[in-house]
């Protein structure tokens, strides 16, 4: 890829997702106007963020660096509140900035830092992570955890723009790709076959960060991502058995992922946890007679191409079930679900069989 890409999100303010390589110089523009900016990022980004500083400081900006815990442990009110004093003391100002730095729960964390100082200033996302790039950075959902589940607490908040600088990518250990993935084929399944296709013809050249077919993967997932949510911003759509869905197609798989990752007390890559999530779902869709045995094989041989998981320890049944009553999408007791009635036709389910549910959960059990 030569020429940046980039692809427009409709949202309560129009922003641009940015893919390619070496896009430092992106950043100053989307920062225009602001005297102060704090980069939030995790420990391990401290080198980064200090080249990031530096390029900042030579445009004029004043730079706060706010170093936060790694992953999910950086998702607490504890560091959110941390993170509200660091710009109090600072004296940020409604016209002062964010830019975060890292990976899926660096850009959560951020993004509702900005949604919430000052009832809301800008922030910018620099993801670093495939997952991030394809997922968390793009779509304006921002939050943190609490101890009844993930993103129970958060804001949609648009940025004002995301950098997906594929540099980054090559340093990144090959388990955190691999868990990417699993947001990538997620979108495979729901909306873009032809991404499976690609999988099953070479996961090595999906995995190579200096390829060319990553990059291509990023910009098909991100454009789907993007297309959904400027449809449905707010997840507000209208949905039923037999509908066709809005920006909750995005969740598919996430339902028990998300279980798993709060019974696993958040040890857990992210998507590790969907991809289990993928296979009960695909089961529960198979069982309750929506999708055929051949769909559902399907998404055990492509998660299973890319290492990814496919089963879950037994005898969890119960608190995987509390876990997924507090998901965002149950209403009441009624469970709701994101299912496949064949690969590309996602639709909505709510309140299966509770026979099924538990079935569902034997199949990938072992």
């Amino acid at each position: 890829m030569s020429d940046p890409v980039r692809i427009g999100v409709r949202a309560e303010h129009d922003y641009d997702v940015v893919i390619g390589r070496g896009l430092d110089l992106e950043l100053p523009p989307l920062l225009h106007g602001a005297t102060r900016v704090a980069i939030v990022h995790p420990a391990t980004m401290a080198g980064r963020a200090s080249a990031v500083a530096g390029l900042l400081g030579d445009h004029g900006f004043a730079v706060t660096p706010i170093e936060i815990p790694d992953a999910e442990d950086a998702k607490t009110a504890g560091v959110l509140a941390e993170c509200w004093a660091a710009l109090g003391e600072a004296g940020f100002t409604r016209s002062d900035a964010i830019v975060s730095l890292g990976g899926g729960a660096t850009t959560d964390l951020a993004g509702f830092v900005a949604a919430t100082w000052l009832r809301g200033i800008r922030v910018v996302h620099l993801p670093t992570t495939l997952l991030a790039m394809v997922d968390a950075a793009v779509g304006g959902k921002t939050g943190i955890n609490t101890g009844a589940g993930k993103n129970l607490v958060g804001a949609f908040y648009s940025p004002a723009g995301v950098l997906c600088d594929l540099d980054a990518l090559a340093t990144l250990p090959r388990a955190d790709l691999v868990a990417g993935m699993a947001e990538v084929v997620k979108v495979g399944f729901t909306s873009d076959p032809s991404i499976l296709r690609d999988v099953r013809a070479g996961v090595e050249r999906c995995l190579d960060p200096q390829g060319d077919l990553i990059s291509d993967l990023i910009r098909r997932a991100v454009q789907v991502k993007a297309d959904v949510v400027s449809g449905d911003f707010r997840e507000q759509s209208a949905t039923g058995s037999t509908r066709r869905l809005g920006r909750e197609v995005l969740n598919y798989g996430h339902t028990f992922g998300h279980a798993v990752e709060r019974v696993e007390g958040y040890r857990w890559r992210h998507g590790a946890a969907v991809s289990v999530g993928l296979m009960y779902v695909s089961q529960l869709a198979m069982l309750g007679g929506r999708l055929t045995e051949t769909d559902a094989a399907e998404h055990r041989d492509i998660l299973e191409l890319l290492g990814l998981p496919t089963s879950y320890q037994p005898g969890r049944w119960p608190e995987l079930l509390d876990a997924m009553q507090l998901d965002k999408k149950a209403r009441g007791s009624m469970l709701r679900f994101v299912v496949l009635e064949g690969i590309g036709q996602p639709v909505s389910w709510e309140g299966p069989d509770p026979a099924l549910l538990e079935a569902a959960y034997e199949a990938i059990s072992r």
